[in-house]
């Protein structure tokens, strides 16, 4: 179940700190490309350097290579490296579909701040399951998990136009997203069961510390500011 897009109908305005997420991102992976053509091992010292390493945060220090900077500072340089296309590719459409509508919900503002938070509570979770891991972790899928948290909490009915096999359907966000929480839940139960934090390379941990916290995030946020009406709306695709 691949999402496409959303009804942005009751959007107020265009998301431009999500735009600005997805442009920087994209230049950080061009970056890591230039690297990698250009001298592979360069990228590879990038990406244990700028990553959160496991192992820094059980020790409390920066580990060579070291950056010249507090090792945590590492909690927000990671959410901007990608380990390939597919990883870039698959977090910005994920951003780009979920992430102009909490940005129009929060404000553009409190929307960075939550951004950034909830990338950094699931890069604090995959070092408490494995704090002994030398594998550097990147990826904004934390933060992202943190954004889908929230969207499925402000926006439980709003269609997602979805490609199921080979037909476009449209789906309540609250199952596509439920189904996705469900994928990383049981992930993780698995990454226990052997002891360790990664499976297949992905930091599942992270995903769901950043779910959790962006659903917190929202709740929060809804008792500060209250349930604005058009919430009670049921959002359909087509004619209004």
């Amino acid at each position: 179940m691949l999402p496409l897009g959303d009804d942005n109908r009751d959007r107020e305005r265009w998301p431009v700190v999500t735009a600005i997420l997805i442009a920087v991102n994209v230049a950080a992976f061009l970056y890591e490309l230039s690297l990698d053509s250009r001298n592979p091992q360069e990228l590879v010292e990038l990406i244990h350097r700028w990553a959160v390493v496991p192992r820094e945060y059980k020790l409390g220090e920066d580990l060579p290579p070291h950056i010249g900077l507090p090792y945590w500072t590492t909690l927000v340089t990671s959410m901007f490296l990608h380990g390939g296309w597919a990883h870039l590719g698959g977090n910005m459409l994920y951003l780009w579909i979920f992430g102009d509508n909490v940005e129009d919900r929060f404000g553009r503002i409190p929307f960075v701040l939550f951004y950034l938070a909830t990338g950094i509570v699931g890069a604090l979770a995959q070092v408490v399951v494995n704090p002994g891991s030398t594998l550097p972790t990147v990826g904004a899928s934390a933060a992202i998990s943190g954004v889908l948290g929230a969207y499925v909490t402000m926006f439980p009915r709003k269609q997602i136009r979805v490609l199921l096999f080979f037909f476009i359907t449209a789906v309540p966000a609250i199952v596509v997203i439920g189904l996705w929480i469900v994928t990383q839940l049981v992930s993780s139960y698995g990454s226990f069961g052997a002891r360790t934090a990664e499976t297949g390379g992905v930091a599942y941990m992270a995903h769901v510390g950043g779910f959790v916290a962006g659903v917190a995030g929202a709740l929060i946020w809804r008792a500060i500011k209250g349930v604005p009406r058009r919430d009670h709306i049921t959002y359909h695709y087509g004619g209004r």
